[in-house]
């Protein structure tokens, strides 16, 4: 753990019904000083999106030649590198020759994310995959953190449903299209929604 690490404790117990992926699981999540409450949520996040036989954390933001999250076959090797966040186009390169598959999950404007891939060199570029969380969910679930949180997540077609306390929220995870606009009116419709139900 990085100096000055803050460590989180997450009890979650996940219903992926897309994956058929059902879990509870006790996560010790470090969060590096430079590192926003956002960025740790996206973190957890991915990860319960992700989770499979293999995964683990990698240093965060204080490793910065490896993923967010990575899946390793038994041999070590990455088969999945999972990044959070805008992640240049030349990391995006360099991961799309180190695993078989990558994936990025952002917490952030999806719209200036994408407009910097645009016409940058990377690696078996089409095999990218790209989402966007619900910046409001995110936004929610870091209004609501604490050194130790339990909640439970379901995940239906890809519309994550939060409930932590008494509360439950909701958010979507829309993939995004390297290049085209329609995913991001599909993402702002969805937003714009969300934000509409929360007042």
């Amino acid at each position: 753990m990085a100096l000055g690490a803050t460590l989180y404790n997450f009890d979650i117990e996940l219903a992926d019904n897309d994956r058929r992926v059902y879990e509870s699981l006790a996560l010790r999540v470090a969060q590096h000083p430079s590192e926003s409450g956002e960025y740790l949520i996206a973190r957890v996040l991915a990860y319960l999106l992700e989770f499979a036989e293999g995964i683990e954390f990698s240093g965060g933001v204080s490793d910065a030649d490896a993923p967010a999250i990575a899946v390793r076959d038994r041999t070590g090797a990455i088969t999945a590198w999972i990044d959070v966040g805008t992640p240049s186009a030349a990391r995006l390169h360099k991961a799309s020759k180190a695993a078989g598959r990558v994936a990025v999950y952002t917490h952030k404007d999806p719209t200036q994310f994408l407009r910097q891939l645009a016409d940058e060199k990377i690696h078996r570029a089409d095999a990218l995959e790209l989402y966007a969380f619900d910046r409001a969910l995110v936004g929610a679930l870091v209004a609501r953190l604490e050194r130790r949180v339990a909640f439970s997540v379901s995940v239906t077609d890809r519309e994550l449903y939060v409930s932590i306390g008494a509360e439950t929220l909701t958010g979507a995870v829309v993939r995004l299209n390297r290049g085209a606009g329609s995913s991001l009116a599909f993402y702002r419709e969805r937003r714009q929604r969300s934000e509409g139900e929360s007042e």
